[in-house]
């Protein structure tokens, strides 16, 4: 075989039909030019993420989650303008394959709806960044710290110590405290009641200072000590300090409520217990007595 005949042989292969795309025939030839690009693209992402990182540390952002979403979100655009490149360059008319699919797209975006909510929901919270990872949450009524922010979901931890999955779209559309948006300053509160014959004064006094000797708590916020309410067995006080680590809040106030029952317990306060006094009408004490005097 000479050298022509190896040439053509050559050109055969890479003309060689495979199939149709679109309307359009894919050789083996337009297909490695497409494999190419997509190579190509995927190497362009990865620089391009490796510059996102450099970029946010050298702006000083640390976070792990939102580093992560803005690489992923910068793969994703770069892979589908790569693709979209890709079939262009190999002779494939894009609007033509659209309309074909234009069926199944409709199926497939009924189907990928929720997906697709949360992506964006993703993109909203890098943007305005206003949840990261480390932050301390209050979502649905429950008590959490987010571990890491994903493109389609967030991994919180609980108070237990579980992990738990939530959608990026019910942190956009629901109203979620933050305890650590500007800071992390917490006010934690606890209640005690104490029976109608106690010193108020006393009372008083005694709360205030638990509430000053507490080593833990912010010492640039004052303690606040309020007569809440006139309760059916108890006079009901509030005991209000501020701390810096509202994760821990569980602990603090099992501290605080200690160093309340042993300030009381000295100073002689008692502690009120649910009470109920029962009063009877005379003729029913009447009937009461004379069965007492038959037995």
């Amino acid at each position: 075989m000479d050298m022509k005949d190896g040439m053509e042989l050559t050109r055969g292969v890479w003309d060689l039909h495979l199939f149709d795309l679109a309307g359009t025939p894919i050789t083996v030839a337009t297909l490695v030019i497409f494999a190419f690009i997509i190579a190509a693209t995927l190497i362009i992402s990865r620089l391009a993420q490796k510059g996102v990182v450099r970029f946010f540390n050298f702006r000083g952002v640390k976070q792990e989650g939102t580093v992560e979403v803005a690489s992923k979100l910068l793969h994703y655009s770069l892979m589908v303008v790569g693709v979209g490149i890709g079939l262009q360059t190999i002779g494939i008319n894009l609007s033509a394959l659209f309309a074909a699919g234009a069926v199944f797209a409709i199926g497939l975006g009924f189907a990928m709806q929720n997906i697709a909510q949360n992506f964006v929901s993703g993109v909203i919270l890098l943007l305005e960044r206003s949840i990261k990872p480390g932050d301390v949450l209050k979502v649905e009524d429950r008590f959490v710290k987010v571990m890491r922010m994903g493109i389609r979901a967030t991994i919180a931890r609980t108070l237990d110590e579980e992990e738990i999955i939530v959608p990026n779209s019910a942190i956009v559309q629901s109203t979620v405290t933050n305890y650590t948006l500007r800071d992390s300053l917490y006010r934690l509160r606890c209640q005690v009641g104490v029976v109608y014959g106690s010193d108020m004064a006393l009372v008083r006094r005694t709360l205030e200072g638990v509430a000053r000797h507490v080593e833990w708590r912010n010492k640039a916020m004052e303690p606040v000590i309020l007569l809440t309410d006139f309760g059916s067995s108890s006079v009901d006080f509030e005991i209000s300090v501020w701390i810096d680590d509202p994760w821990n809040v569980r602990r603090a106030r099992s501290k605080l409520n200690e160093a309340i029952w042993w300030a009381l317990k000295e100073a002689g306060v008692i502690i009120a217990f649910p009470q109920l006094d029962v009063h009877f009408d005379p003729p029913v004490v009447e009937s009461l007595g004379q069965i007492r005097k038959v037995v």
